[in-house]
């Protein structure tokens, strides 16, 4: 599942093309668009298999998602009308779907003021107009300071990891890897970069990091370089310690770590998890050579700062190991400068097999393996926080946290939420849709409350721009004595001014992901008013790429409501550079005090409610009956509101499923603290649907026969019983065709 925030209404959600029940225009949907308002689900179609393609932002606040896989019928099988090279599809009369492997796919995302039927809310997707050079399917995308993109490596085809094994031809595995680069827009060329060739076998969604000097970080296998775009010239950095491969399927904890004055803005990468398998159990494309669902992942962390300022020589440096191992654990990035770990297992890796071991000798096959096809098993149900400013030993924690009650393994997603909480969703270690294996195909949905829900009044900021500059005359913030609670010089010492984007997100990772503080100075007046005086960017196109980002500022450790901002001049284009802005000193006013309730304002547990303190069983009951605030979310992707996008009017039928109100005003105050929320203990609060709707009942997570009604069989693994070896055998599923397995992972 991929995901990424369109704007301050809308998640986009894009999964593989597979049988969802969920159809639009006679096939099964693949695409939808969220709004976190009403918790409606609208369907799109997209025309190409998206599956494990690459995304991100453009600079005018557009979405871009590059490559995918050929076209696959039922089982994950190649499509009906093959392509030349015989071993991948091109178009499938069953499912619809074309070879997206090329594909170049445009979305400008709407509102709800908007006409979604409009072609200008909906996918562009036509590779015969627009696609890349190569084909590219696990390809890395990064953006540039003018705002283009690069994308590289990838699979052309193939299956568990690019490679064949023993791998006598690292470069391009026998034609099934990718080892060049190009550009969006393109200028026509795709050169080599030996970095993938280096790195074979483990560099799918390799690590990319635009770095302050323009020049980009770039981590894969157990390799590190520091890459010249210009010049295609790399500086080899150290390896990742102790043997732990950090990509897919690996799938690693990954993220940068906030930009502040402190650090002079410069970037610090930080990693956690993984896998520390040896390189021949790694296996080839077909599969594994171990079980790795065994295999504990790992939970080392390391940080690396890859350009120091202060003279020193580029090193990983051993961070605080988290407090339990992870694979596809998934950082999400808080307005707060902390980061918190979603998702994963505590054993095994990505991916998924109908065997283990070599194509030709598996040492376990489908009815053997314990969980299905999934690779990886334990998973880890409760989040956890790290703190980079924190002393170290003490940057982690989960004390009093929720635990999720929804295995997310491969193919899960979250994201970060205007009003800064995280939306959770997908997972799907299967070939196609299953919902009666271990671990099925998973269409529920929750959104993860941090901390500071806790606190009921949240920072009600105005003046905060549509658009920020690089460099240039800075500009003021107002924050109302509302906002806060005791001294005011306190509080606006305690106020920071942050821009955070959210990425694109998909296998454990947010592409484009990262938050920068703005400088900043204060005057407070006597009335409790906090005038925020705030700086432009920083005049370095290379440390926050042009596009969009959500403007938080945080008051005591509370954010406020995230409102979507254009940086730079919204062109893929050299970005306008200005001096750095000059801000006044600040003032301070001993009188001033807050105006709202301090019973409202923390965000420590000290929070009392009607006189006494609220237990965890309580706050997380009432947060589930008193919101309205979360009601159902419809159709993430193979759940199935099969309904049109509605006109202009948007005009809900009664069969549309509206959020469900326990009380008034619920729709209205979306964005609001949940007055309920008087604890330190953050909850996990399931979207109000299941796993099964009124329209695909047929489709539930037990074990019993699909309905006869059913248009196909979207249980094709059910009871835990042996696939068809026909359709495998035939299709090639696992198989060594032509260089490379023709399963699907």
């Amino acid at each position: 599942m991929q995901l990424f925030l369109g704007n301050e209404e809308k998640v986009y959600i894009i999964d593989k093309a597979e049988g969802n029940a969920a159809r639009i225009n006679n096939h099964p949907a693949w695409g939808a668009v969220y709004d976190i308002k009403s918790r409606q689900v609208d369907l799109m179609d997209i025309k190409t298999n998206v599956f494990c393609a690459s995304g991100m932002h453009l600079p005018n606040g557009s979405y871009a998602t590059f490559g995918g896989n050929g076209a696959i019928t039922v089982g994950g099988n190649i499509g009906s009308q093959k392509n030349p090279d015989g071993v991948s599809g091109a178009f499938d009369d069953v499912y619809q779907d074309f070879d997206g492997a090329k594909s170049i796919r445009i979305l400008n995302p709407c509102t709800s003021s908007d006409n979604f039927a409009d072609s200008k809310c909906q996918w562009f997707d036509d590779p015969s107009v627009l696609s890349m050079q190569k084909k590219r399917w696990y390809s890395a995308a990064e953006p540039l300071a003018n705002g283009t993109i690069v994308m590289i490596g990838g699979f052309v085809n193939g299956g568990y990891i690019n490679r064949n094994f023993p791998n006598t031809d690292p470069a391009t595995s026998g034609g099934a890897a990718e080892p060049t680069y190009e550009f969006f827009p393109s200028n026509g060329q795709a050169p080599t970069m030996q970095f993938m060739i280096k790195t074979s076998g483990l560099n799918s969604y390799a690590h990319t990091f635009m770095l302050k000097s323009g020049k980009m970080f770039v981590q894969a296998n157990i390799s590190t370089m520091i890459w010249d775009v210009d010049a295609n010239a790399e500086t080899p950095l150290p390896d990742m310690p102790n043997n732990v491969a950090r990509v897919y399927p690996a799938s690693g904890g990954v993220a940068m770590l906030p930009l502040t004055p402190d650090n002079n803005y410069n970037p610090t990468i930080l990693f956690c998890g993984g896998a520390d398998i040896a390189d021949d159990v790694w296996g080839d494309y077909s599969a594994p050579r171990s079980d790795t669902f065994w295999h504990p992942a790992s939970a080392d962390c390391q940080r690396i700062t890859p350009e120091p300022e202060d003279g020193s020589a580029p090193a990983y440096v051993a961070d605080d190991d988290m407090l339990k191992g992870r694979t596809m654990g998934q950082f999400i990035i808080l307005p707060t400068g902390k980061l918190v770990i979603v998702n994963g297992g505590a054993n095994g890796t990505a991916g998924y097999s109908d065997h283990i071991g070599p194509g030709n000798a598996p040492t376990r096959i489908y009815g053997d393996m314990p969980y299905g096809m999934s690779l990886a098993a334990d998973p880890v149900l409760k989040p956890a926080l790290y703190d980079p400013s924190a002393a170290k030993g003490a940057r982690w924690t989960d004390a009093g946290f929720q635990s999720s009650d929804v295995p997310r393994l491969y193919h899960s997603s979250a994201i970060l939420l205007p009003d800064a909480s995280v939306l959770i969703a997908g997972s799907n270690p299967n070939v196609d849709v299953n919902l009666t294996t271990f671990f099925p195909t998973t269409y529920k949905a929750e959104i993860w409350y941090p901390p500071y829900f806790s606190a009921s009044t949240r920072p009600q900021p105005s003046g905060i721009p549509s658009t920020l500059s690089y460099g240039g005359n800075g500009f003021d913030v107002t924050i109302p004595a509302s906002s806060y609670s005791g001294s005011s010089n306190t509080a606006a010492a305690n106020t920071t001014a942050v821009l955070v984007r959210p990425g694109w997100t998909t296998h454990a990772m947010n592409m484009g992901q990262r938050m920068l503080q703005l400088k900043n100075s204060y005057t407070v007046k006597d009335d409790g008013t906090i005038v925020l005086h705030c700086a432009q960017m920083p005049p370095n196109a290379n440390i926050f790429q042009p596009g969009p980002a959500l403007f938080f500022v945080v008051v005591n450790g509370v954010p406020s409501v995230g409102k979507m901002v254009i940086i730079g001049n919204g062109q893929i284009k050299a970005q306008d550079l200005g001096a750095e802005s000059t801000l006044p000193a600040s003032v301070k006013s001993d009188k001033a005090k807050g105006s709202a309730d301090g019973s409202t304002t923390s965000t420590n547990g000290s929070t009392t409610s009607s006189g006494g303190g609220i237990s965890t069983g309580a706050i997380i009951g009432g947060v589930v009956a008193a919101v309205a605030v979360l009601g159902i979310l419809g159709a993430i992707i193979g759940i199935c509101i099969a309904r049109r996008r509605r006109a202009a009017k948007r005009e809900l039928p009664s069969s549309s499923y509206a959020m469900t109100s326990t009380g008034a005003g619920g729709l209205g105050s979306q964005y609001a603290m949940r007055a309920d929320r008087a604890s330190d203990t953050s909850a996990f609060v399931p979207l109000n649907h299941g796993n099964d709707s009124a329209l695909v009942a047929p489709y539930k997570d037990d074990v019993r026969a699909p309905s006869e009604s059913s248009s196909m069989n979207y249980e094709q693994y059910a009871h835990g019983g042996l696939p068809s070896p026909g359709p495998y055998q035939q299709q090639g599923f696992g198989q060594q065709q032509g260089g490379y397995g023709g399963g699907r992972y």
